[in-house]
């Protein structure tokens, strides 16, 4: 294990209180904070001259791939942030070495892709180790119980990969934050371009994943092209998390009439029922789209399958000649890994540079804070251009990133297998801030 007055008042006395008034502003933002009482982990776990992060992941069952990729992404901030890499400074451009000057620490957990695992984990760094943050989470399932243990414990949570609505919705909280798109933004992203290639009042068949992340996304897409375009739901198959066999739900798609198959499913689970979906020859009858893309998917399936394939997702490499945080990301973490980073890796990176842009913003780590740093609303340089959080619920206002699946001919490397055709802003595709039910909570 490597293991944040009166009108008569004198010249005199005037200079004084101004001279008093200046000192204070003068002194480092963690002396102002060192009055707070303890709060979470506060400031035992800062107290060193290091600081300790919990990440839990699913390196095992049917997220293992994204686990695996979201932890490089995570390993290699921690680096980048404890050697003042200039790429994390593009981001953090007040990092020096560490944040706050003190070394970044982290253990890592097996979350299994399961709440109780993740929190059980979680909560033995915050006991064990004073961890001062949180990450992780894959599944948004996951994602929603470290949000209720953040707000109960005080101790700060980023999301690692988190498509539900309800994330920042109504299970938001004052001491979670999410950077990656969501179920919201994915349909408002790729429902306009559905609609103008395909045209109105289709049919479409769904595969959703039995909890928050599959039921929320689905959702939003039927919704949004119901609403716009006249489409309607010819079948909506759910199934639970790391089914084995889909022979069952895609009968049903095969024989409901659908237009497009929309496979909302994450991880493995994705890629079997895509699988599957092909020997079932489902493709030869509907066009597959995928609303909210899984990490590995195209190279997994093979791109004869998912060429042509329209899909929404957070991050795609050839950013690199769009933006030049994205170019020096992607040519690090090829330079660490030896391949092009997938999304996890990239949401994972960004989530701690940007705490650590919070951190040192606020000059502590004392929670209320470096929570009123993320707040704010700087406007931060990243990996899909110039982004900020949303004060009202926590959610990074970021662009989605529409892509099409390149013919294996189209492709010019091994790991070319999207066309970047838009980058939708943000902001105009996220709902009203309390539309989904989200109150933050307290800060202490």
């Amino acid at each position: 294990m490597q293991s944040d007055i009166t009108v008569r008042t004198t010249r005199r006395s005037m200079l004084k209180a101004g001279g008093t008034l200046i000192a204070a502003a003068a002194l480092p933002r963690f002396a102002r904070a060192a009055n707070e009482p303890p709060l979470g982990t506060w400031p035992a776990g800062s107290s060193g001259s290091s600081v300790f992060i919990g990440i839990t992941v699913p390196l095992t069952g049917t997220y293992a791939d994204s686990g695996e990729d979201e932890l490089k992404g995570y390993k290699l901030a921690v680096e980048h942030l404890n050697s003042g890499d200039p790429v994390i400074k593009m981001i953090s451009p007040k990092t020096t070495k560490g944040v706050l000057g003190k070394e970044v620490k982290y253990g890592v957990a097996d979350s299994e892709a399961k709440p109780n695992s993740a929190v059980q984990a979680q909560s033995r760094f915050i006991a064990d180790n004073k961890a001062i943050l949180m990450t992780g989470s894959t599944s948004s399932a996951v994602a929603v119980a470290l949000n209720k243990l953040a707000q109960r414990e005080k101790v700060l949570y980023v999301a690692g990969v988190s498509g539900s609505n309800d994330t920042t919705g109504k299970d938001c909280v004052r001491y979670g934050f999410r950077q990656s798109f969501y179920g919201q933004t994915a349909a408002a992203a790729i429902g306009p371009l559905l609609l103008k290639q395909f045209g109105k009042n289709k049919k479409a068949a769904y595969l959703t994943p039995d909890y928050t992340y599959g039921h929320t996304v689905q959702k939003s897409v039927e919704d949004y092209l119901a609403k716009n375009g006249g489409w309607t739901t010819a079948t909506n198959q759910v199934a639970p998390l790391g089914a084995p066999d889909y022979s069952s739900y895609l009968l049903n798609v095969a024989n409901s009439g659908a237009d497009f198959l929309l496979n909302i499913n994450w991880g493995h689970d994705a890629v079997l029922s895509t699988q599957q979906a092909e020997q079932f020859g489902i493709f030869n009858k509907m066009k597959l789209i995928i609303p909210y893309q899984t990490p590995f998917i195209a190279k997994q399936v093979g791109p004869k399958i998912t060429a042509g394939v329209y899909a929404a997702t957070d991050f795609w490499w050839t950013l690199e000649d769009r933006y030049p945080v994205a170019k020096a990301f992607v040519a690090a973490f090829q330079k660490a890994y030896g391949y092009k980073p997938e999304w996890g890796a990239n949401n994972a990176y960004m989530q701690f540079a940007m705490w650590a842009d919070a951190c040192e913003h606020a000059g502590t780590f004392y929670p209320p804070a470096v929570i009123k740093a993320y707040e704010a609303g700087r406007h931060i340089d990243s990996t899909v251009g110039e982004v900020y959080w949303r004060a009202a619920d926590h959610q990074l206002v970021r662009p989605v990133i529409i892509v099409r699946g390149k013919a294996p001919s189209a492709m010019k490397t091994p790991d070319d297998y999207w066309e970047v055709l838009e980058v939708v802003p943000g902001a105009p595709l996220m709902q009203a801030p309390d539309a989904f039910g989200c109150h933050l909570g307290e800060y202490t």
